[in-house]
């Protein structure tokens, strides 16, 4: 039986900027980054990811002195990538993750997480491409990411780890099984987005279940069940949803964390649990309440 002391040995929690209203490099409804890292420090958090790239320093030095003195780890960068799109982009893929794979690997982290582009703007919702992929484009898919995550452990050193999202062509349960059944388990994971996953459907407790040895990090989230059903009804966009509240603050909303943490103890690995709450656009007094009371949250979890 995992207890709840175990379980927090092998599960490290965090948040990122994303809980703090944070989807842009450069925004003038965003707090400043210092005032992140001031208040993600405060809230008992000791990791955090990068966020979109530009947004927190980029010189590792600056960032290591800052995140340093607050008493805080990176845990891992993200990137955006349209490997779908076949070989045509690589080049332009590999510029745009190579100078955050090294900020990364210079912070000390050891995780790149990959979120497939949208076929939705996240800003506008404009529809921008198909919502759904030809058998060629998910072969793309698959032999594009494995070969980014390749080139990235043999490059920096770091794992990639895929993100299901909303929006994006990897996001219903048979999308993320299909995604994992064509590549291989020894260089692509996943980084299971409890709220993502519940907003396209899916089970958090019975992916990992399915696919334990596939799931390399977690990003902790919940979605309203009241105002998802309002977005589904309406065929409402992903930033919109945000807009309305979709997702909200633990322990209101589904999944239940417990389970899914509790199932991810059973792997018997660690794993980085990072709490990201979408709030674009949000008012600036808004997140650290918020993050203070998750954080209590999830330690009557056990983490």
């Amino acid at each position: 039986m995992t207890t709840r002391t175990s379980r927090s040995a092998r599960i490290r929690i965090g948040s990122a900027p994303d809980s703090w209203g944070v989807w842009f490099p450069d925004d003038p409804r965003q707090v400043p980054w210092r005032r992140f890292l001031d208040e993600v420090a405060e809230s008992g958090y000791e990791w955090i990811e990068l966020g979109p790239y530009g947004y927190l320093p980029t010189d590792p030095r600056v960032l290591a002195e800052e995140t340093g003195r607050r008493g805080l780890q990176v845990s891992a960068g993200t990137v955006f990538t349209g490997l779908h799109h076949g070989p045509a982009v690589w080049e332009r893929t590999w510029d745009h993750v190579a100078s955050i794979a090294a900020l990364t690997r210079d912070m000390g982290a050891r995780h790149l997480v990959v979120i497939p582009s949208f076929w939705r703007d996240d800003k506008t919702g404009e529809v921008i491409e198909g919502s759904t992929l030809s058998a060629e484009q998910w072969g793309h898919l698959a032999a594009g990411t494995e070969r980014l995550a390749r080139e990235v452990g043999e490059r920096y050193g770091l794992r990639v780890v895929v993100h299901p999202h909303a929006d994006t062509h990897i996001d219903t349960e048979e999308n993320v099984a299909r995604f994992l059944d064509a590549t291989d388990p020894d260089l692509v994971s996943l980084c299971l987005d409890t709220g993502h996953y519940a907003y396209c459907g899916g089970d958090s407790v019975k992916l990992i279940e399915t696919y334990g040895e596939r799931i390399g990090y977690l990003h902790l989230k919940q979605v309203d069940p009241a105002v998802l059903a309002g977005v589904r009804e309406s065929g409402t966009p992903f930033g919109p949803a945000v807009a309305q509240g979709v997702m909200c603050e633990p322990p209101r909303g589904v999944p239940e964390l417990e389970p899914v943490l509790a199932a991810a103890a059973r792997l018997d690995v660690d794993l980085f649990a990072i709490v990201e709450q979408d709030m674009y656009p949000c008012e600036p007094e808004r997140p650290l309440p918020i993050a203070r009371r998750t954080r209590g949250y999830l330690r009557s979890c056990g983490v």
